[in-house]
């Protein structure tokens, strides 16, 4: 697999910031319905949102990779089975999930800095309070974050099912490009590459 993208696939580099994000945006989802249930004198009453903080503000680094890496690369054109309205629902998708993240991560912030504290990331840096102490910061912050969060991730289940649907019902290389393979030259390939036949002991 290529670094870069080209205009029929995705690079290796594009690949893995894609997963990378969509697996780290569904844990974390996960881990703060999760850890809002806690009691004070829980384990993890402190220890679980110390980590949803940590990963939050490496999961930005990680955002803000992919993004430029997705504006300064090229990226590949839709299948050509595509209709013009799919081509638009899924970019218009794009730019939502994007405005989404960023709208969970600043509001995420603003919890988290609502006190004056800085936002530590795992003891390796720390991330300054540059907003707080508004009124009913952490509260407003809070709702928003949950209201966001929970759309982003219905937005992202339903990106999911598009994408499985492009690949068993109209089977075109939406999903299989998304995975590292699928490029043109790949699916020529495999449509030339003869049938094994079973073998018999």
């Amino acid at each position: 697999m290529r670094i870069r993208n080209t205009p029929d696939s995705y690079g290796i580099v594009a690949v893995t910031l894609h997963w990378l994000v969509a697996a780290t945006v569904v844990g974390l989802f996960a881990l703060g319905l999760w850890m809002v249930e806690l009691t004070y004198y829980d384990d993890w009453y402190r220890t679980g949102p110390a980590i949803h903080k940590g990963i939050g503000i490496l999961l930005l680094g990680a955002l803000m990779l992919r993004l430029g890496w997705r504006l300064l690369g090229p990226q590949p054109e839709p299948p050509a089975g595509h209709r013009p309205f799919e081509r638009r629902a899924a970019a218009a998708a794009h730019v939502l999930m994007y405005v989404l993240l960023f709208g969970v991560m600043l509001s995420g912030y603003l919890i988290s800095t609502a006190d004056g504290r800085p936002i530590d990331v795992f003891g390796l840096f720390e991330v300054p309070a540059i907003i707080s102490g508004l009124p009913g910061q952490a509260d407003i912050a809070g709702k928003v974050h949950l209201y966001l969060a929970i759309t982003l991730v219905s937005l992202a289940g339903i990106h999911a099912l598009a994408a499985l649907k492009h690949h068993f019902v109209d089977r075109d290389r939406t999903l299989l490009r998304m995975l590292g393979r699928g490029s043109a030259t790949e699916t020529a390939a495999d449509s030339r590459a003869p049938s094994r036949a079973p073998s018999h002991t």
